[in-house]
């Protein structure tokens, strides 16, 4: 019975040209981006306890806007995070 010819090796890269190589995050990536979440918990926490009167008495209702943004950039972070 005859055999088959080898097959030839491809002399390209075995990565797509599209995939970049693996870097993990820097090392104050993982402090700021827990820390983003809880200064906007702990600055809503102070609105509600402070009765409105704290962190920016002017800006009234708009400290939870402030709050809530503050902690969605960290939790926006959390998409970039690699361990």
């Amino acid at each position: 019975m005859p055999e088959s010819k080898p097959r030839k090796k491809s002399t390209g890269s075995t990565r797509p040209a599209t995939a970049q190589a693996y870097k993990p995050n820097p090392v104050w990536f993982k402090p700021v981006m827990f820390g983003l979440m809880l200064i906007g918990l702990f600055w809503i926490i102070t609105f509600y306890i402070s009765e409105g009167q704290l962190p920016v008495q002017a800006w009234g209702s708009w400290n939870i806007v402030a709050g809530f943004g503050i902690a969605i950039i960290g939790f926006l972070m959390t998409t970039r995070w690699r361990s």
